[in-house]
């Protein structure tokens, strides 16, 4: 392994958020549970098991508050959600969520399509949930989406970004994200933006989250181990994307992240083979076969 990047990676699992909020075969409790306890057995220390939404709207996460009452919490693992509301963010402390992360966007069309808000009137609201939700005593990931890009207005100027990161930083989250919402990040542009936003936010964790959209999702976590970035957002089997982005396909596959880190000599703590398991079972749920490359290898991985 090369001496400049990262010896261990961390990854958060959104296969029970992102992953499956836009599949039209509703999941049921009981899967959910059995898959997030599964990824928990397989070594992931960072699980996002729900968002708190308008169920109309998601129907996936209509069963979210079930959901936390059901899940094993296994010591030594951060189960999170994202909180989008206010009325979100009540829920979340209700369910006793100790990780939470709110996000606000970085283009003004998808800030209008995803919460009807301006940039300006989200980032309001986004740093009041942030400051509400410190002062529950949970951890606070803030995040900016389309921050590489946006499906809808094309580049994203990088300027904008550090100035959302800026207005975060100003509340003191216990992590600053990076979406690639729209998945138009490349290893350049995620070098670039990742220096501007370092000097921002110094030795605060930074992590990101990838979509696979145009085949870039490992390219550019390379990118982002030279820049020494340790965190990493991940879906089971590659699924995911934006509910108001068209084409915005999965996220970045765990399991082939793993794969890749892994035989780089990064460690993950997390069980390959194990993880494999989980998610060719959660594709027989389905009934379909998922975009990660690594699960349908036979043979020697």
């Amino acid at each position: 392994m090369r001496k400049d990047l990262p010896p261990k990676v961390e990854l958060h699992e959104v296969v029970m958020r992102d992953g499956i909020q836009n599949e039209k075969i509703i999941v049921p409790t009981a899967e959910k549970v059995e898959i997030i306890d599964g990824l928990a057995v397989c070594g992931l220390k960072r699980i996002e098991v729900s968002s708190f939404v308008n169920p109309r709207l998601v129907p996936q996460m209509a069963d979210a508050e079930e959901l936390w009452e059901r899940i094993e919490r296994k010591e030594g693992v951060v189960y999170s959600a994202l909180i989008l509301s206010e009325r979100g963010l009540d829920q979340a402390v209700r369910c006793d969520v100790p990780h939470v992360g709110i996000f606000v966007s970085a283009s003004e069309t998808h800030s209008m399509k995803n919460s009807n808000k301006s940039i300006a009137e989200a980032t309001k609201d986004v740093l009041k949930l942030l400051k509400k939700g410190r002062f529950a005593g949970m951890e606070v990931r803030a995040g900016v989406m389309n921050a590489f890009g946006c499906a809808y207005e094309g580049e994203v100027p990088a300027e904008r970004v550090t100035g959302l990161v800026g207005d975060l930083m100003a509340e003191g989250p216990d992590e600053i994200c990076l979406a690639d919402t729209s998945g138009m990040a490349n290893p350049g542009q995620v070098k670039e933006v990742l220096s501007l936003v370092k000097e921002l936010t110094g030795d605060e964790t930074i992590s990101l989250h990838l979509h696979n959209t145009r085949g870039m999702g490992l390219a550019n976590v390379w990118a982002a181990l030279q820049e020494g970035i340790t965190a990493f957002d991940t879906s089971l089997g590659g699924l995911g994307g934006c509910p108001f982005i068209p084409g915005a396909k999965g996220n970045i596959a765990t399991e082939d992240t793993v794969y890749m880190l892994e035989d780089m000599g990064i460690k993950t703590g997390v069980d390959l083979d194990q993880l494999i398991e989980v998610s060719l079972s959660f594709e027989k749920f389905f009934g379909k076969k998922f975009p990660a490359m690594i699960s349908h290898l036979k043979g020697k991985r």
